[in-house]
């Protein structure tokens, strides 16, 4: 996880709480928190996450993929919030 940006682990935790979402609907998720997401950023940077195996990509139909997280994703998430929570202590009780 340390070799990734933070924007592509923003993508891991967008992805990890929907069900398959599409391009489009992780940018929207994301947008939700941050400033306009454009597709050269997102897109190239879904593509970095699916290649180091942190995310499985499909397709639902011709147009439109979807993204869910993979057994590796998911243990890199845990692994970061338990990094997280072992560094800052009481994070958790607030």
């Amino acid at each position: 996880m340390f070799e990734l940006t933070g924007f592509q682990r923003d993508l891991l935790t967008v992805i990890a709480g929907l069900d398959k979402p599409s391009g489009q609907t992780v940018k929207e998720e994301i947008e939700k928190e941050i400033n306009e997401v454009n597709h050269g950023r997102l897109y190239p940077n879904l593509d970095v996450v699916v290649e180091n195996g942190l995310v499985e990509k499909g397709q639902l139909d011709r147009r439109t993929n979807f993204y869910t997280l993979s057994e590796t994703g998911r243990e890199a998430l845990e692994n970061r919030r338990r990094w997280e929570n072992e560094t800052i202590p009481g994070l958790d009780d607030q």
